[in-house]
């Protein structure tokens, strides 16, 4: 991921759901790009970062083992915009995850404010037909950190999450 569309989570349950907050600034560029003079998040900036964060939670799940790509956006409809000084809240539910993928219903809010709503489907690459990282591991541990995942994250049953073994490894190397 070159772009990041959310600051951080607040809430992350392995497998299950997680809460990501994104910022909106008048200091980011896109905002004066999409519209002239009229700067507003571009909807599609907003699926990323629904996505992002869908695809994080699905990607921790898996604990390494495989690279998780969105595959479809089977829904997306908004019913407001988002102006710079809004605070998005994307909440992600996983429905279902299986060897092939995984799919999650997904809304943002705009303080309380339904801002969207969202159904997605992600896909598990084959490690046979990986041509290229998406990321390094050491890059993947970066960006969970960076959006505190482990300070927030827990497991299903309620206790701390912990990094997978995978992360545990580099420090061992």
């Amino acid at each position: 991921m070159r772009w990041y569309w959310i600051d951080r989570y607040t809430e992350f349950v392995r497998g299950k759901r997680a809460k990501a907050i994104k910022n909106i600034s008048l200091a980011e560029e896109h905002l004066h790009d999409h519209f002239k003079y009229f700067p507003v998040m571009p909807h599609s900036l907003v699926v990323e970062g629904v996505a992002q964060t869908g695809g994080l939670l699905i990607s921790e799940y898996n604990q390494c083992r495989e690279q998780v790509v969105l595959a479809k956006i089977v829904k997306a409809i908004f019913y407001c915009e988002a102006y710079p000084g809004d605070q998005l809240t994307y909440t992600v539910y996983v429905d279902n995850i299986n060897e092939k993928g995984a799919s999650i219903t997904a809304t943002s809010h705009k303080g309380d404010v339904l801002h969207a709503e969202f159904e997605m489907m992600f896909a598990h690459l084959d490690p046979a037909d990986w041509n290229k990282e998406l990321f390094t591991v050491r890059e993947y541990r970066h960006l969970l950190h960076s959006f505190h995942v482990y300070e927030v994250g827990v497991n299903e049953d309620g206790t701390p999450l912990s990094e997978p073994e995978c992360f545990r490894r580099l420090d061992e190397a």
